[in-house]
């Protein structure tokens, strides 16, 4: 993620594996997996208030506009930890969907947190940035440094993993909002993963392993039993020619790998003609 003057472009990403390794005394999940952000952009202005008050405007995807956005979180918590008092306006252009999987609140929250830190002259550290947005969200710390990575803990133990090739995608976003919270709370616990870590160091050390091989979601289940627009999704997803298919994160979007621009782009139309979602095809560099 880039500061360009007051402007920020805040990616989405993708889950290309996620699995459920435990669960902590605080009652959140502990996890492997494997992030990779996508050029698929929410974009954000920011200038200060003359009024000293924080105030948010937005077109596309709804979003609260209040405090309830984590922008504003972002924000509120950057000012408790920095002592930074000046009001701040911005103004959020979102095309990401919401609630979707694709981790668009995360990305706006660590773009509003890199936009304040570089605003009032960096008074925190990257390790106090990276805390605080560990506390906003567990997939929050990712967006800041917005690279392929294997996540542990709850998402915020962070590996970079380089090199990673390039691939393209296809994702099909259905008009429906997930809780996080609701899919967790119903994963089977006698379902955990063991020794995930070491297993995908493993299979990324593999030259010849094909991305679309490693594809895996402990989480599709939960939310594709309630919604069987997700198997519909896929099914059609590897008629277009995907490789492999998958819900991200929590969903309920799901994406499918391509092996070129060209064969996503015709997949993209393909699946726009179905009106079963929204319909975006993207790569992994940003």
């Amino acid at each position: 993620m880039r500061i360009s003057g007051n402007s920020m472009k805040s990616p989405a990403k993708l889950n290309l594996r996620l699995k459920v390794t435990g669960i902590r005394s605080d009652g959140y999940h502990n996890l492997v997996s494997i992030m990779v952000p996508i050029d698929l952009f929410d974009f954000l202005d920011f200038s200060f208030t003359h009024s000293g008050k924080d105030r948010i405007a937005c077109t596309g995807y709804a979003v609260p506009s209040d405090e309830k956005n984590l922008i504003m979180k972002a924000i509120n918590a950057f000012r408790k930890t920095a002592g930074a008092a000046t009001g701040v306006s911005v103004g959020l252009q979102k095309n990401i969907p919401v609630s979707a999987g694709l981790g668009g609140g995360s990305s706006n929250a660590a773009a509003a947190l890199l936009w304040m830190n570089d605003a009032f002259g960096k008074p925190l550290s990257s390790e106090r940035l990276h805390d605080l947005a560990a506390r906003l969200g567990a997939d929050v710390p990712f967006f800041l440094d917005c690279r392929p990575a294997i996540a542990r803990g709850i998402g915020e133990v962070l590996e970079p993993i380089d090199p990673w090739p390039q691939h393209w995608y296809v994702i099909v976003a259905p008009a429906l909002h997930v809780s996080t919270a609701w899919v967790y709370g119903n994963y089977r616990l006698n379902e955990l993963t063991r020794d995930e870590y070491h297993y995908i160091k493993d299979q990324l050390g593999n030259d010849s392993l094909a991305i679309a091989h490693i594809l895996e979601n402990d989480l599709e289940t939960v939310t594709s039993a309630s919604f069987p627009i997700i198997e519909t999704i896929k099914f059609h997803l590897k008629e277009a020619g995907a490789a492999g298919v998958l819900m991200s994160g929590s969903g309920p979007s799901v994406f499918g790998v391509f092996k070129d621009s060209q064969s996503a782009g015709r997949a993209k139309k393909q699946l726009a003609s179905l009106n079963i979602g929204d319909v975006f095809a993207v790569t992994d560099r940003v």
